[in-house]
């Protein structure tokens, strides 16, 4: 098929190299444009932009895609369908029926649950066992489609939304790859509206630690909200980010944010309902991520200072 690629971030490069190892004929990519990042603001290409070029497919990073002459430009292209992993823009209308078989979509999340920016992060944070990916034909609706194709997957104890993307990407491109095998038999299935939620967008307070949350839900926050916005908290009025933790089997009326171990491989903070977090891995503001050994070595915390204050 001759397939219009968009998609942006890391998470969408499998999907599009699948494409071109099942020879597809991918006749360009839309990517979103150029940005500066890091301490030097030095511009850097998206992961699928670098995947394109290494390939030699046409690149196209529109600003504005509402014009007459994106659209123009967008249709010379001539494809048999678009395909939509991970764009960061929505498209309109017109982009969605340009091609014979319109547009599909790559999302990661068992619709219709998580629809929205985030759906990898908000499955965690909220303490989901299991979680997915659906391929689309998109409308207008924000993921609200009929679906392809589903394919669900438990989501590890332990594991964080940045390895748990990493290990739906695999999953999308290869689902992605049975959609197009098989896309004129496939029946679409309308979403049942009653059991849609959504996943915003991220935002830096978010990751702002409530320590009178319970234990086990701070740990989810803490997997679920990487790399943006992380969780944080303060001690001694400097930032303190958590990148690991667990719920303790330890219980304590403790205030939430006591400290109440802060010895050698244990660093244990008073929760809500009487829960304790077990903290493994820290980033004192200004340096580098460590374990809570080289932490407590340094910082030498005493028992009883509220975190957060």
């Amino acid at each position: 098929m001759r397939i219009v690629f968009m998609g942006t971030p890391k998470a969408a490069v499998p999907s599009l190299e699948r494409l071109l190892a099942d020879a597809h004929e991918v006749v360009a990519v839309y990517t979103q444009p150029d940005r500066p990042s890091g301490r030097g603001n030095k511009i850097t290409f998206s992961p699928v932009k670098e995947c394109a070029l290494e390939h030699k497919i046409l690149v196209f990073q529109p600003t504005k895609i509402r014009t007459a002459e994106a659209l123009e430009e967008y249709r010379s292209l001539a494809a048999d369908i678009a395909v939509v992993v991970a764009y960061g823009r929505i498209l309109p209308e017109t982009f969605l029926t340009a091609f014979p078989k319109g547009a599909i979509n790559v999302h990661f999340s068992l619709l219709p649950k998580y629809r929205g920016a985030a759906p990898v992060n908000w499955a965690i944070v909220n303490g989901e066992g299991e979680t997915g990916v659906t391929t689309m034909q998109m409308d207008v609706g924000l993921d609200t489609g009929d679906i392809l194709l589903q394919r669900a997957t438990v989501i590890g104890a332990d594991e964080n939304a940045i390895g748990l993307m990493e290990r739906l990407s695999a999953i999308g491109a290869e689902l992605l790859s049975e959609t197009l095998t098989d896309l004129d038999n496939l029946k679409p299935i309308k979403q049942d509206e009653s059991a849609a939620t959504f996943a915003p967008i991220m935002k830096r307070e978010d990751g702002l630690m409530d320590w009178k949350k319970a234990a086990g839900e701070i740990a989810n926050r803490v997997r679920g909200f990487q790399p943006f916005p992380a969780s944080f908290t303060f001690i001694d009025k400097a930032k303190l980010t958590i990148w690991q933790a667990n719920l303790s089997e330890t219980t304590s009326n403790a205030p939430p944010g006591s400290v109440l171990t802060a010895y050698g491989d244990i660093f244990e903070v008073a929760c809500g309902d009487g829960s304790v977090l077990a903290i493994g891995e820290v980033q004192p503001e200004g340096k580098r991520r460590m374990s809570v050994r080289d932490f407590l070595n340094g910082a030498k915390p005493k028992i009883g200072t509220i975190l957060g204050e």
